[in-house]
């Protein structure tokens, strides 16, 4: 199942803020993956590249160059559910 993204917007702290089609909204810390997925750590020595988030055509995913992105079902499935 995918769970289409309708806005991605960039939290202090390289975390995001994500809400999806259903209305249902997500807070997912993307810090964990500069050590685990090198082309991540982009995003924490490129000044300003965190905060250029934006949902991929289709809403199936993130990204913030040609490089770097996340699926939507990475973020809906590790993401922490905001109230």
């Amino acid at each position: 199942m995918f769970y289409k993204i309708k806005e991605v917007k960039p939290l202090p702290d390289y975390s995001l803020l994500v809400i999806f089609a259903t209305g249902e909204k997500k807070q997912y810390n993307v810090k964990p993956l500069f050590d685990k997925w090198a082309p991540f750590k982009a995003l924490a020595v490129t000044r300003g590249l965190f905060d250029q988030v934006r949902v991929d055509i289709g809403g199936y995913g993130i990204s913030w160059n040609d490089n770097i992105d996340l699926s939507c079902n990475e973020l809906y499935e590790n993401g922490a559910v905001v109230l």
